[in-house]
C-alpha cells in the first residue's frame, strides 16, 4: 500500500475516487480510513491515476449515504470529474498522525513475514479485510513458507497476534497451521 513518490518518501493509500456525484463536478469517494470521515481532514491529496501522480486540493467534502463525496478544485463539471474515476487517494506517510504504542496503520502491516509460535513461516501479509467483528490478515505464501496455503488470520491482540516488529518486518501469531 505504500508507494514511494518522486522525492523517495512513502505515500499511504487512504481511499479511491469511484465515480461522479451530481452535476457540479463532485466525486464519490471510498475511504479506507477509520472512521471514513478522517479522509476529509486532509485538504491536499495525491492522486495516482493511469500510472501518473498529481496533487489536488479538496475544496469540499461530506458524508453522503454510506460513503463520502468530495469536490476537487478545477474539476467543475461531471465530464471533468469523470476523469478522476478510479484514482487512488494517497498522502505522504509523514502527514499521518503518530499512533499510540501497539497500534498500527494497515499499510505498516503489509509485507510483514508471519511466523507461528513454533517459528514456522506462513507467508507475508498481502492485505487486510474489515469484517465488522475484527480485522483479518490475508497471509499469502512466499519463498520459504511452510506450505502454499493462503491463511486468513484474525487481528486479535494479544490472543492471536502476539508480536509485531516493524523494524525486522516480522509478525508473530498463535495460529494453528491447519486453519
Amino acid at each position: 500500500m505504500n508507494k514511494p513518490n518522486s522525492s523517495g518518501n512513502s505515500e499511504v493509500l487512504l481511499g479511491r475516487i469511484t465515480s461522479v456525484f451530481g452535476i457540479k463536478g463532485w466525486v464519490k469517494v471510498y475511504s479506507y480510513t477509520e472512521p471514513m470521515e478522517n479522509l476529509l481532514e486532509y485538504p491536499e491529496w495525491i492522486l495516482w491515476h493511469q500510472g501518473k501522480s498529481f496533487s489536488v486540493t479538496r475544496t469540499g467534502g461530506r458524508k453522503q449515504g454510506k460513503g463520502l463525496v468530495a469536490k476537487i478544485k478545477g474539476y467543475d463539471t461531471p465530464e471533468e470529474a469523470k476523469l478522476l474515476a478510479g484514482a487512488e487517494i494517497r498522502l505522504p506517510e509523514e502527514a499521518l498522525p503518530p499512533l499510540p504504542e501497539g497500534e498500527y496503520y494497515w499499510n505498516q502491516l503489509i509485507g510483514l513475514q508471519v511466523y507461528n509460535s513454533e517459528g514456522q513461516l506462513y507467508g507475508k501479509v498481502n492485505h487486510l479485510l474489515e469484517t465488522g467483528a475484527n480485522d483479518v490478515l490475508i497471509v499469502k505464501p512466499c519463498k520459504g513458507s511452510l506450505d502454499s496455503q493462503e491463511r486468513l488470520i484474525p487481528w486479535l491482540l494479544p490472543e492471536v497476534v502476539k508480536q509485531v516488529d516493524l523494524e525486522s518486518g516480522v509478525l508473530q501469531v498463535d495460529w494453528d497451521a491447519d486453519f
